[in-house]
């Protein structure tokens, strides 16, 4: 079953296009991981999903119609970011008894169980928690309304180290406990990707990739050795990546869809055939130029 659908998908701010013709769906009972830079349209998609904003054209789906000023949508999914905002007044406390009452898949033992191992105060206020204890009691949110439709954009902002292995660990067993639809927006794309069952790369509002982490991982390869050698081994292909790292040698980044002759070739010209990070893999796809930060310095 189908959670969400979009197609074409566009939203425009002032002329402005956040979002340019995004077709996806993302199937129940999954962790997507949503990746993209700073400005890419992350956010934008995600309260579209969550129904918060209108698009402006297209369509999208979630549960099956509309999300926008949809009730239905609303109490079967929640959203959880750094914005989060939760009634002033009302100590933490009392904030999980409202929650208890607002979603109805809420499971008491695991908010209370989570409160107090994180260490919070009953009678504290939102409003006055430092940025990770903040993002920390957004999670246990998040994870304890047990939506069928969770979407954490950012979760762990502000989280030191130990608290985001901690929330890694507490998503991943619970979700295996009660599998539901699970979208998580992050930058720290190293620690997430053995979440991660599929993943939705966009760049300036548009899809780059939407596929399974286990195809990702071999998707591109590295090339490095001499330099005319791995130029002709790379001939007629989208470098997605390349750097001198050596006199005569250069590291080169493509889709991993050499031919058998293709890789004899270039075992046999000497040249090392390397493994791509995924977070590496993300920054050359998204990145507006070949080359790093030393260029910089190079071209002056």
């Amino acid at each position: 079953m189908k959670v969400i659908e979009c197609s074409n998908l566009t939203k425009k701010y002032f002329k402005k296009e956040v979002l340019s013709n995004l077709s996806f769906s993302i199937e129940e009972n999954t962790i997507t991981g949503l990746i993209g830079r700073n400005g890419a349209g992350k956010t934008t998609l995600l309260k579209i999903i969550s129904g918060f904003i209108k698009e402006s054209s297209g369509q999208i789906n979630v549960f099956s119609e509309r999300p926008f000023n949809s009730l239905n949508v609303s109490v079967n999914s929640v959203f959880v970011d750094d914005q989060m905002s939760f009634p002033p007044a009302l100590q933490l406390g009392e904030l999980l008894i409202e929650a208890r009452r607002f979603y109805p898949n809420w499971d008491e033992k695991l908010a209370r169980g989570l409160f107090n191992y994180f260490s919070f105060d009953e009678k504290g206020y939102h409003n006055r928690l430092s940025k990770g204890k903040t993002s920390t009691f957004n999670m246990i949110i998040g994870l304890a309304s047990r939506c069928p439709l969770t979407i954490f954009d950012e979760p762990t902002t502000g989280m030191d180290e130990a608290v985001r292995k901690d929330f890694y660990r507490a998503l991943l067993k619970d979700y295996i406990a009660y599998p539901r639809t699970i979208i998580l927006s992050s930058h720290h794309v190293d620690e997430v990707e053995d979440l991660l069952e599929d993943v939705l790369l966009i760049n300036e509002g548009k899809k780059m990739l939407h596929l399974p982490i286990s195809e990702l991982k071999g998707w591109a390869i590295g090339i490095k050795g001499d330099t005319e050698a791995v130029l002709k081994v790379t001939k007629g292909r989208k470098i997605f990546h390349e750097n001198e790292v050596g006199v005569h040698t250069l590291y080169a980044v493509v889709k991993n869809d050499l031919s058998e002759t293709d890789l004899r070739g270039a075992y046999q010209a000497g040249l090392e055939i390397l493994p791509v990070r995924s977070s590496d893999l993300f920054v050359y796809l998204t990145g507006e130029a070949k080359g790093g930060i030393d260029d910089v310095f190079n071209n002056n």
